[in-house]
């Protein structure tokens, strides 16, 4: 019975193999005798043919020139070019010469499976050849100069290009298409125009290859203009664009937002009797949404029901991707069990943008059971996927789901990088828990990830954070010894964990022996190092750093500003707040609300109203407050410290200053910036004043005088003051008593009370 030619060949043993090779080889059944070879090299785990090609044994019949040849052929085939690149070398030794088909099979096979060292191999077979007397021919050349090309090696593939006269061979329209091709690629569109004229002066004309490969780069760079011109020009030149060429160019045309034009060019290509395929359509549903225009999108698709073009997996996808983008996720997840219902299964796409999704709308019950059917079916979420899903875990503070769903993403084979890690160490640095967070990164480096410097910089980040800025020099020094570079973010994070410590001076060490390596600051540099000297107490220390980064023509923003200004008032050098002010307004530079409030205070402090009131007007201009000035017209009594309702900007300042005082101590001083915020008229709403400040004015004691200070209505007048004054008399206690019984009674009067019945607050000082 014979033997079924479709089976697979019977397992031979090495000398069954070498005894039947050769009578193959003697009647030329050379396609045999690769068949036989191929099966036998796919089953040679311990390669003992190739040891044999190398090493023949005396006891075994030595292979023949046709042997080798044959070998090359076959490993090349197989994708093991590196087992026949030593063939070929012990052929050359020899002195036996291989066929040039199997010296052009080589050298392809390793441009297609490259290694490390695949070009430079290539280059050097291509010199042997030559040794031993093998012409190359203009395939040989196409072979070298693509794998020049895939390495965008373009002086070397130019190079050859040049040596390809010397070997009187021609290059053809392959040669200069994977130039060409490679150069696109790369956005070198000049280079390119020059490769074409030296195309055409050799003769050639380009072919749709040539074109395609233009209108792929043209659009890819963005210039779609010219794009439209390549396809003009190869009607003119009777070459007629296919489906792929239009294709190209719509989608340049989508990504680039021009529709109607990339409309007009699906015109276009019907009137030439090419009839839109999904690619097509794919493209432009996927721009119509981009776009924001789902009714011509799903137009589309309805047009690709009536043309009979079946929608593949990309249009489900593009339909999902949106509806999530969209924040639709229940029609994500329709659109998601209608791609199943027509017959195709979601693929690795549709699952990953729909995890993603669910993480970002904090839906994690639904992105863990789509994982899990991900994961059923055999696919994997990716990098991106992944990291998303951590950092929204990690933002809700679920910590330890975040860290279960790294391990178990690391045993289920995703691949997991210095991102995943850092991600979860910097939710754990944000929660306190710089145990765990310690703990993630040993995990990291025991399992060979190699922390990228925003890893680093999330790690130096939470130690500084937590006050153990030494510590985080010592991972400053561990980058360093990995052969990575910190950058700003590094440098800036420890400069401000030193200020934040209080180690203002170390932060300044560390800055200027940063300096002296190379480190750049920036503005942020500067404003940490203000804030740190201002904290400090260094004000005109800070005000030397300022006027050093100005002279330089450094930038600064409203922060520099801001921290300078508040502190300028802060030590009641308000001359100086205003010169600094009038440069930040100069500069388009707004203060903030709390700058803002700073100046307003200190001009009110200073006795200067006209000027408070007219910064409080250009604030107001400018959008930084509020006007409430109408509030003005209707003065309150004060109350018992509510300060849920809306200050105007002058009481809420006042109302601060009376605070401060009395937390101080200075109550007269407290009293009497009362009675000047009454005469500006700004006093009539004083519920931004704490009731521990209107009970400690009541039983004040100031220098050791008992003072009962009160503020007390018209009609309680006389009777109220005499008995405050008899009970005074008693002694301080009785005048601290007096004063809180007063307040508190006034306090309860308040609600009450008619403000127009009282009359203007008055200060009575009761002295033994």
């Amino acid at each position: 019975m014979a033997a079924n030619p479709t089976s697979p060949l019977p397992k031979l043993s090495l000398p069954s193999l070498l005894t039947l090779l050769p009578s193959l080889f003697k009647v030329n059944k050379f396609s045999d005798a690769k068949s036989l070879l191929l099966s036998f090299i796919s089953f040679d785990s311990q390669h003992t043919l190739h040891k044999h090609l190398l090493h023949p044994s005396s006891h075994l019949p030595q292979p023949t020139r046709a042997f080798y040849d044959t070998a090359i052929g076959a490993y090349s085939h197989l994708g093991n070019p590196h087992f026949a690149v030593p063939i070929f070398k012990k052929m050359k030794r020899l002195k036996l010469k291989p066929k040039l088909l199997t010296c052009n099979t080589l050298l392809n096979s390793l441009v297609k499976h490259p290694s490390s060292h695949s070009i430079s191999i290539c280059r050097e077979l291509f010199d042997d050849m030559a040794q031993i007397g093998i012409a190359p021919n203009v395939n040989t050349f196409n072979i070298l100069i693509n794998g020049y090309c895939s390495e965008f090696r373009f002086k070397d593939a130019l190079e050859v290009l040049k040596l390809m006269e010397g070997f009187e061979c021609s290059p053809d329209n392959v040669t200069y298409n994977t130039i060409l091709d490679a150069l696109c690629k790369k956005g070198r569109l000049n280079e390119v125009r020059e490769l074409l004229g030296d195309m055409k002066s050799r003769g050639l004309v380009p072919n749709r290859n040539t074109y395609n490969i233009l209108v792929h780069g043209y659009c890819k760079m963005g210039w779609l203009k010219e794009a439209a011109q390549i396809i003009d020009l190869m009607t003119q030149n009777n070459l007629l664009p296919d489906i792929w060429t239009y294709n190209m160019l719509i989608n340049g045309l989508c990504n680039e937002g021009k529709i109607d034009e990339a409309f007009r060019m699906k015109d276009q290509m019907e009137k030439m009797k090419l009839s839109p395929d999904v690619v097509t359509y794919n493209t432009l549903i996927n721009g119509c949404l981009n776009s924001r225009n789902r009714d011509e999108a799903f137009r589309l698709l309805d047009e690709m029901n009536d043309r009979g073009v079946a929608k593949n997996a990309v249009t489900h996808n593009v339909i999902i991707k949106w509806f999530c983008k969209e924040g639709k996720i229940e029609e994500a997840k329709n659109a998601f069990q209608k791609m199943e219902v027509d017959g195709l299964p979601p693929d690795s796409v549709t699952y990953n943008t729909l995890i993603n999704a669910h993480s970002k709308a904090r839906n994690f019950a639904e992105a863990f059971k789509m994982m899990d059917q991900m994961c059923r079916r055999g696919f994997k979420m990716d990098i991106f996927t992944l990291n998303t899903f951590l950092h929204a875990l990690c933002m809700e503070k679920r910590l330890d789901e975040a860290y279960h769903l790294l391990n178990s993403a690391s045993k289920r084979g995703y691949v997991v990088d210095e991102v995943s890690y850092g991600t979860l160490i910097t939710g754990y640095f944000k929660d306190e828990q710089e145990c765990r967070a310690m703990k993630v990164w040993d995990e990291m480096k025991e399992k060979g990830i190699i922390p990228s410097i925003s890893t680093y910089n999330s790690m130096i980040g939470g130690l500084c954070k937590s006050g153990k800025t030494n510590v985080a020099i010592d991972k400053l020094n561990e980058l360093l010894e990995n052969g990575l570079f910190p950058d700003e973010i590094t440098y800036n994070t420890i400069i401000h964990g030193y200020c934040w410590e209080g180690k203002v001076e170390q932060a300044f060490q560390f800055h200027n022996k940063m300096v002296e390596n190379s480190f750049k600051p920036d503005v942020y540099t500067c404003n940490i190092l203000l804030r740190g000297l201002c904290n400090d107490g260094m004000l005109e220390r800070a005000l030397r750093l300022f006027s050093a980064w100005i002279s330089k023509g450094k930038e600064v923003d409203a922060v520099t500003y801001n921290t300078l200004i508040r502190n300028l008032c802060k030590e009641g050098r308000l001359e100086d707040a205003l010169i600094l002010a009038k440069d930040m307004e100069e500069k388009d530079l707004e203060p903030d609300r709390y700058t803002y409030d700073a100046i307003f205070s200190a001009l009110l402090n200073a006795g200067r109203s006209e000027e408070a009131e007219e910064f409080r007007e250009r604030m107001v201009e400018i959008g930084k407050v509020e006007d409430h000035s109408s509030q003005l017209e209707k003065p309150e009594i004060a109350g018992t410290g509510d300060v849920s309702v809306n200050l105007d900007s002058a009481s809420e300042a006042f109302s601060e200053k009376i605070n401060e005082l009395c937390t101080e101590g200075k109550y007269r001083d407290a009293m009497d910036t009362y009675e000047e915020a009454y005469q500006k008229g700004v006093a009539g709403n004083t519920k931004g004043i704490k009731y521990h400040s209107l009970l400690a004015l009541g039983s004040n004691k100031n220098n050791n005088n008992p003072c009962t200070a009160f503020w007390i209505p018209k009609w309680l007048g006389l009777p109220f003051i005499l008995l405050a004054a008899l009970i005074a008399i008693c002694g301080n206690f009785l005048t601290g008593a007096c004063g809180c019984l007063c307040l508190t009674y006034l306090s309860h009067c308040n609600g009450y009370m008619n403000p127009n019945d009282a009359s203007p607050l008055e200060a009575i000082a009761i002295h033994d």
